[in-house]
């Protein structure tokens, strides 16, 4: 039986990370997007096949696309939302064209992932990323200053949050701020607070029905069209998966996905497996949702996270911390294993270590990272999955 087929983020040279590197990973794959163009827009033919060319110069393959993000209209539900759904429909087939069939895409409002600190130092002095609820409480509460926000936090919080916001030096401040509006899609660099208060005043007009209803108007236009090309879309996680600034979240839970695939039942409309994003919320059981929707699985995000009792997280070495690595990987071989014997094609499954720690070397270009993608720290994360599924294997096939 097939091995899960190994791939690697790779965003561009202008990110701190080469292809050369990368192929020295003896990886199968890589994971990109066309990051020049803005969301909304239709990707030309000419600029997919000259990025795949370029991979592909290298020996590597272009095997999944991460991300064609969604425009807000379509997210919000706005007046022009039918000509971004076609100009997305229009990249499909560009993409399709170039033999690429996997599309990683959200459906966050506002952020596509959101964490507080980009370098938080672990005892081992590796640095990884964190999530700390009562940094977001104050960023909440006495920076970004949203309306309503005070019936979100009960009272100690509430002290809390004034405590730690004054104890913040100014530069601490913009660093907690700029770590937060460094999140929304295709950024790198923190947009200005104004702008997020504008997308935030936007996104807070929706309740979680109106976004699901949003979601699901996108998955009918979309979906039978990604059929015809042969197309698998893979929607991620929400990243925490619960609400932050008051915003609804709609791909969350168990019940969340099954609402997902039940808007329009098809192998095409399907999910982007991240155990790092799902196991944040304790109540998500990984091995569950991969037993049950594992045929909806057409990606594989494998990092693990560290749960604390403040609610948030930290994200740990790939084979320790609250994410049950080892039963997770049985689980999706498990599905492989129901592949081949339905018939289904898909058994290698793309699967990429879903950012890594800043180690070694990395340190010293840390600045060109994007926040989570180094280059040995996810070398080193590939090694421990690729491990860890030699070994399940072995055991039981």
């Amino acid at each position: 039986m097939k091995y899960l087929q190994k791939t690697f983020r790779w965003f561009g040279p202008a990110f701190g990370v080469t292809l050369d590197e990368i192929k020295e990973l003896d990886v199968d794959g890589i994971v990109t997007a066309c990051h020049q163009f803005a969301t909304g827009e239709v990707w030309p033919l000419k600029t997919i096949s000259s990025l795949k060319s370029e991979i592909e110069s290298k020996g590597l393959s272009w095997e999944v696309v991460e991300s064609v993000n969604i425009h807000n209209d379509i997210k919000y539900g706005g007046s022009n939302r039918d000509q971004y759904i076609q100009n997305y429909i229009e990249t499909l087939q560009n993409l399709s064209t170039c033999g690429i069939k996997v599309v990683c895409y959200n459906f966050m409002p506002l952020v596509d992932w959101t964490r507080t600190s980009i370098r938080h130092k672990l005892p081992n002095g590796a640095i990884s990323l964190s999530y700390d609820p009562l940094a977001i409480a104050t960023f909440d509460l006495h920076i970004l200053k949203r309306s309503g926000n005070h019936q979100d936090y009960d009272q100690i919080t509430h002290i809390r949050a004034k405590e730690y916001f004054d104890q913040l030096s100014d530069a601490q401040r913009q660093e907690l701020q700029n770590t937060i509006l460094s999140g929304l899609p295709g950024t790198k660099e923190p947009v200005p607070i104004s702008v997020f208060r504008q997308y935030h005043e936007q996104a807070s007009q929706l309740s979680k029905v109106e976004l699901q209803e949003n979601l699901a108007y996108f998955l009918n236009a979309v979906v039978p069209e990604a059929e015809k090309l042969g197309i698998k879309m893979a929607i991620h996680p929400d990243d925490p998966p619960f609400s932050i600034f008051g915003l609804p979240r709609i791909a969350s839970t168990y019940e969340d996905f099954r609402f997902i695939f039940e808007s329009y039942p098809s192998r095409s409309n399907g999910l982007t497996f991240c155990s790092g994003s799902l196991a944040v919320n304790p109540k998500n059981n990984l091995v569950k949702i991969i037993k049950d929707f594992g045929e909806k699985i057409h990606f594989i995000h494998l990092r693990n996270i560290q749960l604390e009792a403040s609610g948030g997280f930290y994200e740990s070495s790939h084979l320790k911390g609250s994410v049950p690595m080892a039963k997770v990987m049985r689980a999706l071989i498990e599905e492989q294993k129901k592949r081949l014997t339905s018939g289904n094609v898909d058994i290698a499954i793309p699967l990429r270590p879903d950012h890594g720690h800043v180690i070694l070397n990395d340190k010293d270009k840390i600045d060109s990272f994007y926040a989570g993608y180094s280059l040995i720290g996810r070398g080193m994360g590939i090694a421990m999955i690729s491990g860890l599924e030699e070994g399940i294997r072995e055991a039981i096939l």
